[in-house]
């Protein structure tokens, strides 16, 4: 009897965000701070074996399960986080550059090229009047958003600040146009059934993801816009903090790994711009912050590891 193919939806790669961020923050600190350098080089390698899986399962979807992948693309809630196997690529491709510059910028390529591509058809194509208003939540942030900032966070890491402002600048102004209606959709029509809540968790990221695309493209320098960015996060954090008994009202699952990236860029942030401002209240602020990150990432690994262990992750179907 023939298998069915394994159940890992585009949106598994939410776990790798998490991890390699957490590594990126790590990989910082043990410039600044008096921690050995292997935390970070674990997580991004973990993140980058947990990339391959998730990306060799993403190739055999589209070779001999196109179906899934159609459904998918074509769903409009789920269309936005097929965005994520691009965008995790590209952070591997930022890992990866202090070990090897030809292999990280032929794997930016490929990857910018192909999230330009998708956001372009996936987002240009829900404004023929046809999507869902139910379907307007913070998974919409992925394409246009997430992926040019961290578009332009590679290319810092890769030496090509000027266009990284050009992508900085496609997703700051895609996230200003579509917040307005993201945020317009929670507040008045119907409540989010629970599946969809976790989403919630991507409304933290962008701005701290911003913060770290400018961080990138300026040459770290943790100036008045940076602090505004990172100001508007801590507000976003404190909001996802009031809604914790809403949205975790189900059982664990991936989904909510939605929260990790942004978690993860507050913990890099955090660190970055303390380090700039010696005995102030952000310095102190710095290492509670990354500690705190630390221990929601590491809840995350360790409910995900027990979903594993248990076999409710790698679902057939």
């Amino acid at each position: 009897m023939k298998k069915s193919p394994l159940n890992l939806p585009a949106g598994y790669f939410g776990i790798v965000l998490g991890i390699i961020g957490l590594g990126f923050s790590w990989r910082f600190a043990a410039t600044i701070w008096p921690v050995s350098i292997i935390p970070a080089t674990t997580l991004i390698l973990l993140a980058i074996v947990i990339w391959a899986v998730l990306m060799t399962a993403f190739l055999v979807r589209l070779v001999r399960h196109r179906h899934t992948l159609l459904e998918e693309i074509t769903h409009p809630l789920k269309s936005s986080f097929v965005s994520l196997a691009p965008a995790t690529s590209m952070l591997v491709a930022i890992g990866i550059v202090p070990w090897n510059y030809p292999l990280a910028f032929a794997l930016f390529i490929v990857a910018v090229t192909v999230q330009l591509a998708y956001s372009a058809w996936q987002t240009a194509g829900l404004w023929r009047g046809k999507h869902p208003k139910e379907a307007t939540t913070p998974g919409l942030y992925l394409p246009t958003v997430a992926n040019n900032f961290i578009s332009a966070m590679a290319c810092g890491a890769l030496g090509f600040n000027d266009v990284g402002i050009l992508f900085l600048g496609a997703g700051l102004f895609s996230w200003l146009s579509l917040e307005p209606a993201i945020l317009s959709r929670m507040r008045n029509l119907d409540e989010m059934p629970p599946a969809v809540r976790t989403s919630l968790g991507i409304q933290m990221a962008p701005a701290f993801v911003a913060c770290s695309a400018w961080l990138s493209v300026n040459g770290g320098e943790a100036d008045v816009f940076a602090k505004l960015l990172f100001g508007y996060g801590l507000l976003q954090m404190l909001f996802m903090i009031r809604l914790l008994p809403w949205y975790s009202a189900q059982t664990f699952n991936p989904s909510f790994w939605s929260f990790s990236f942004g978690v993860a860029s507050l913990a890099t942030n955090a660190i970055k711009i303390g380090h700039a401002a010696p005995g102030g209240a952000l310095y102190w602020m710095a290492f509670p912050l990354f500690i705190g990150a630390n221990l929601v990432i590491a809840l995350l690994m360790v409910k995900t590891f027990l979903l594993l262990i248990r076999g409710k992750l790698l679902v057939r179907g």
